[in-house]
């Protein structure tokens, strides 16, 4: 009987295999040859230590891996005929990077990369494969702690966010409410000013931080349309100009005269330049310069934002777009900000197919800004009208039941919503709520989520088993802001998902729309 290569060391072997087999030996990989048939005829310790036992290779099941538990990454069982040395000795071709999970006869359960190539003899013969497997155990296990460490980072957010909207949300209806009682006392005036700069700052700021967590958790939706790049400017200096003009800062705008069509989110490019609008005047000493050019070049659209600023040192301009990195040092006056405004920018611009980038002369001499979007060369369907044409409705008094477990939240809605004619009652519970729609027959239920005794869900759910409650408008007005929160309303009956803090115009212009077939 000839012996094959492969086979066990015996006297007289050729010393080429015997140093391949020390060779094999020292391996800290698991590491074992196989036969052109796929039969085991050689491993090592390292393999017997991942496996968890030794083949049999009397056994021609064993020898045959046949009696081994084998799983691809996502728990499919592995064949033998589907294991990488199979796939290798078929092809007769390397097969690497596969990753498996081994089952071992106590239980336990060892991640590996399997790795097979042929060994061939002198002329080419196809002998077998010699098989490693790299324990990568250790790694997994980081890599699933560092996914529930994300997994709980963005919930946290969430959370975060929600329990901080819900005091924003009554103070923006307070900060509105004065607005209405129309003093004209300076200081208060200067006081009404500077609380709602900061309420809408604290409200981009949350924004920001549930964005960048929906994008990292690839949550974040674009609705794209055909757009025009001119709307999206004005939209960004919509936001922004109310900043610039705060800081004392000239800005110059220069847009082209004919349109340039881009398809995209129109929110979420008008966040981007605004972003950095605001990036440009908060790094910008008070009375300085802001650009703003949009322009057309070849095939992109190019938006540049430049200012005067304190400028960014070399060494941070391969970082800049990285979250939370802060220009300033810890020993300077702080700027304040979260250091997620530009990484949010570069996300959002790459979602849209396009790049951005950042030069600057160094500290002391500003910086620049330029995103590029690929310009749209075929026609869709009809921008979407930007008039408000729609919110010119005459103003019709609505039966409106506000619910909220938040006390001033709920005091500050009524008071705003009855300043504007209609006829509001309050609840502070989900119980309450569902009695009080039964009583009251209102038009429109504002309804927040998070409610003691019955959450909205189920307090939206018995409000439409209510005889009327079919027709009744249902506005869920709540922290929770994700896509699957929205979902979830919509599911529960809700018309509207009214993300706090809810701007009071903007709510005011939607019980108009509500108001509309009321009155025709």
């Amino acid at each position: 009987m000839t012996e094959h290569p492969l086979n066990d060391c015996r006297e007289g072997q050729h010393p080429g295999e015997f140093h391949f087999r020390r060779l094999l030996e020292k391996l800290p990989a698991g590491a074992y040859t196989c036969d052109s048939e796929g039969f085991i005829t050689y491993f090592n310790p390292a393999a017997e230590r991942l496996w968890g036992r030794a083949p049999e290779l009397n056994d021609p099941v064993d020898r045959f891996c046949g009696s081994f538990k084998l799983f691809a990454a996502d728990g499919t069982p592995i064949t033998h005929d589907q294991c990488w040395m199979a796939l290798a000795l078929r092809a007769q071709e390397g097969y690497n990077g596969c990753e498996i999970v081994i089952e071992r006869p106590d239980g336990t359960c060892v991640t590996a990369l399997a790795h097979a190539n042929p060994i061939r003899d002198e002329s080419g013969h196809l002998l077998g494969a010699v098989n490693v497997l790299v324990d990568i155990s250790d790694r997994k296990r980081a890599e699933d702690a560092l996914k529930q460490a994300d997994r709980a980072k963005n919930e946290f957010l969430a959370t975060l966010a929600h329990e901080l909207r819900n005091p924003l949300a009554p103070i923006r209806n307070a900060v509105h409410i004065l607005h209405l009682l129309g003093s004209s006392a300076p200081e208060l005036q200067s006081a009404l000013g500077i609380l709602e700069r900061q309420t809408k700052q604290m409200a981009r700021l949350i924004d920001d931080l549930l964005d960048i967590a929906r994008i990292t958790g690839g949550r974040l939706e674009l609705r794209r349309e055909r757009i025009e790049l001119g709307n999206v400017v004005r939209s960004a200096i919509e936001t922004g100009r109310p900043l610039i003009e705060s800081c004392g800062h000239e800005l110059t705008v220069s847009v082209p005269g004919e349109p340039i069509p881009l398809t995209g989110d129109l929110t979420r490019l008008a966040q981007v330049i605004s972003n950095l609008l605001h990036n440009a005047a908060k790094y910008t000493d008070r009375g300085g310069r802001i650009w703003l050019i949009a322009e057309r070049q070849g095939s992109d659209a190019v938006v540049t934002v430049r200012d005067t600023g304190i400028g960014i040192p070399s060494e941070m301009i391969p970082r800049i777009f990285e979250m939370f990195t802060q220009v300033d040092r810890a020993d300077q006056r702080s700027r304040g900000g979260l250091g997620v405004g530009l990484a949010l920018v570069r996300q959002l611009v790459e979602m849209h197919g396009g790049s951005v980038s950042v030069r600057s002369d160094g500290p002391g001499h500003g910086s620049e800004f330029a995103i590029r979007l690929p310009v749209l060369l075929e026609q869709l369907a009809p921008e979407r009208s930007t008039s408000e044409s729609a919110f010119a409705i005459p103003a019709m008094s609505l039966r409106i039941l506000v619910v909220d477990d938040n006390w001033d939240t709920a005091a500050t809605l009524a008071v705003l919503l009855r300043s504007a004619g209609h006829n509001i009652r309050t609840a502070h519970d989900g119980l309450e709520a569902v009695s009080a729609a039964q009583e009251f027959q209102p038009e429109v239920i504002l309804l927040d989520i998070g409610l003691p005794k019955l959450n909205g869900y189920d307090a939206a759910r018995q409000i439409r088993a209510l005889p009327g409650g079919s027709r009744m408008v249902l506005m869920a007005m709540t922290g929770w802001g994700n896509q699957s929160d929205r979902i979830q309303s919509k599911e529960a009956g809700f018309d509207h998902h009214l993300v706090k803090p809810v701007d009071p115009m903007a709510l005011l212009q939607l019980l108009a729309l509500v108001a509309q077939p009321a009155a025709m």
